[in-house]
């Protein structure tokens, strides 16, 4: 028998255990990840007209740096176990967590930026998919089922399901297409946390795992390969990249479990969502 499941109702103001217990909150809690998710989604949307042939990864980093500082917030990633960057950005196929520097990016190329702005304590963490330029229909449609996998967690996630409802929906889309789906990394918990319970993994079993409950907030961030779902680990310690060197995208949004749904928070205010970004 696995461990029963543990939630916690949680006041904006106490001070978080990351204790494995999945946090409920409240409405000024609501609030506070609405402020950060609008902020974090803004940053994605200034990030389009940049991703363009030359531009260096680091370029980008001390945009959404310099962005997020104007924001009245700060990068959660600055610091974070050594990490020494404002974001992350994986391109083609890098899984994630990639570095940014001095790399340019190249017409074809696609790209995942990964934000994540604390502002008064609640963390917005989001990532979507760039394409430069053009690129090969392999890749665009990879682009597009990915984001669809994403939309499809989504509608699952409302009170009384389970989060291996979420899993399960996930896995079906992207195996009916032949695509890998990721399983050493997860979506999370967050909130005043950066990272905390629940782990949600983008691949299972219909039926199985915490149920889902009115004030839980988790990423839901599905990892689709072209091709095996197998990764390995760069010995920089952070990039994770297809074992097979096949094409990996990834989206993700931060979002609120309802009493009848959930709030997408990280949702783009521009509905620059998903590529093609016109503008």
């Amino acid at each position: 028998m696995g461990r029963m499941t543990e939630y916690l109702t949680v006041d904006e103001h106490d001070m978080l255990p990351r204790d494995g217990a999945i946090k409920l909150h409240g409405e000024a809690a609501f609030e506070g990840m609405r402020k950060a998710g609008r902020l974090a989604a803004e940053i994605l949307d200034a990030m389009v007209p940049l991703v363009r042939p030359g531009v260096t990864t680091g370029e980008i980093d001390d945009e959404v740096r310099r962005l997020t500082l104007e924001g009245g917030a700060v990068p959660a990633t600055l610091g974070y176990r050594g990490y020494a960057h404002s974001c992350c950005i994986s391109i083609n196929h890098v899984v994630c967590h990639g570095i940014p520097g001095s790399k340019a990016l190249k017409e074809g190329d696609i790209l995942n930026i990964d934000v994540t702005p604390l502002l008064d304590g609640w963390h917005g963490d989001t990532s979507r998919m760039f394409i430069v330029g053009d690129a090969p229909l392999k890749a665009k449609r990879l682009v597009d089922v990915t984001h669809e996998c994403l939309m499809i967690g989504i509608e699952l996630a409302k009170p009384g399901n389970r989060l291996g409802d979420i899993g399960a929906a996930i896995q079906k889309h992207a195996e009916r297409h032949r695509y890998g789906v990721v399983r050493d990394f997860c979506g999370h918990g967050l909130g005043r946390l950066f990272h905390d319970a629940p782990e949600v993994i983008h691949a299972g079993r219909a039926g199985t795992g915490p149920e889902l409950k009115p004030g839980m907030f988790f990423t839901i961030e599905p990892m689709i390969n072209l091709g095996r779902p197998a990764v390995k680990l760069l010995e920089d310690g952070w990039t994770a990249v297809t074992r097979d060197r096949s094409l990996s995208a990834q989206f993700e949004h931060s979002i609120g479990i309802t009493e009848d749904g959930c709030e997408i928070f990280t949702q783009s205010p521009k509905g620059l969502d998903k590529p093609p970004y016109a503008g």
